[in-house]
C-alpha cells in the first residue's frame, strides 16, 4: 500500500519495473526481463505521471509476444485477486496502470479481448479512462456493453459503466458524442439510480453533474424526474450531482432536492 506523503508518479520507477518483470517472468520464461528493467529506469527519471506510465506501457509492447491477445493474456495472468473493498483503485491498484494503458494504446484493434481485459482490470485497478477509446470506434457496440455492465455483480464494474461514459471525466479527453447526445448515456444512469454502493452512487451523480456543464435542462430533467422516488440512494445521488448548483443558490435546484 503507497503511503500518502509519496505523489503517485514515483511510484512508477525502478521497483515497478522489478515488479512487473518478476511476474511477467513467472508467466513467461522468454520475456527479456532484465533488458525491461534497464530500459524503463533509464527513461524515467525526469518525467511526469503520464508520460512514465507511457514509459512502461511502450516497453511493454516492445519485450511482450508481438501478437496482442498472446501479450495480453500474459498481462491478465499477473492481475492477482480483485479488490473487494471501493478504496484502493490507486493505492493499492496503481502498478496496473500500465497494464490498463497497454489495452487503451494497443487493444483496439481487438475489440472482444480487449473489453473482457477492461472487465477485468477495472476490478483490480479502474478502466475509465481505457475505455473512452473504445467508446469512440466502437459506439453503439460498447454502449450495449456499458449498459450490461451497469448490472453486474460487481460495483468495480458498475461503476465503470457511468463513469466510462461521463462527457468530461476529469483528466480525460472529453467525449463529444455525449455532450451532442447526452440522452444516449441516460439508460444506464437509469439501472444504477438506485445502486446500493457509495461508489457507484457518487459516479452516477458526477456524470449528471458532467451533463449539466454542457446540457442543463436534460441534466435537470434527470434530477426532476428522479425526486418523485423516495429511495435514499437516488436521493442521496440527486443531492451530489446538484452540488454546484446548490452552491450558487439556484431556487430550481434546492426546490429538486427539498421535494
Amino acid at each position: 500500500m503507497m503511503a500518502e506523503f509519496k505523489k503517485l508518479k514515483f511510484y512508477f520507477d525502478n521497483d515497478l519495473a522489478l515488479l512487473l518483470a518478476k511476474k511477467i517472468k513467472q508467466q513467461d520464461s522468454n520475456f527479456a526481463d532484465q533488458d525491461f528493467i534497464k530500459n524503463v529506469t533509464a527513461q524515467i527519471e525526469d518525467l511526469e505521471l503520464k508520460a512514465r506510465v507511457n514509459v512502461f506501457t511502450d516497453f511493454l509492447y516492445q519485450y511482450l509476444p508481438s501478437h496482442y491477445p498472446a501479450a495480453l493474456g500474459l498481462l491478465l495472468n499477473i492481475l492477482g485477486p480483485e479488490n473487494e473493498s471501493e478504496k484502493g483503485m490507486f493505492t493499492q491498484g496503481y502498478w496496473l496502470m500500465p497494464v490498463a494503458f497497454f489495452v487503451e494504446k494497443y487493444g483496439l484493434p481487438y475489440y472482444d479481448e480487449s473489453v473482457q481485459a477492461i472487465y477485468e482490470i477495472t476490478k483490480r485497478h479502474t478502466g475509465e479512462y481505457t475505455v473512452r477509446p473504445f467508446l469512440e470506434q466502437y459506439p453503439e457496440k460498447m454502449l450495449a456493453k456499458m449498459l450490461d455492465w451497469s448490472t453486474d455483480s460487481s460495483f468495480h464494474v458498475r461503476r465503470l459503466a457511468s463513469e466510462g461514459v461521463r462527457p468530461r471525466l476529469p483528466w480525460a479527453k472529453k467525449l463529444d458524442q455525449f455532450i451532442e447526445k447526452p440522452q444516449t448515456v441516460l439508460p444506464i444512469l437509469e439501472n444504477l439510480k438506485e445502486d446500493s454502493s457509495k461508489f457507484v452512487q457518487k459516479s452516477v451523480a458526477n456524470c449528471i453533474n458532467d451533463i449539466l456543464k454542457d446540457n442543463y435542462q436534460v441534466g435537470m430533467d434527470i434530477a426532476m424526474k428522479w425526486s418523485a422516488t423516495n429511495n435514499l440512494n437516488t436521493k442521496w445521488i440527486i443531492k451530489h450531482a446538484l452540488r454546484k448548483e446548490l452552491k450558487k443558490g439556484n431556487p430550481q435546484a434546492i426546490q429538486i432536492v427539498n421535494q
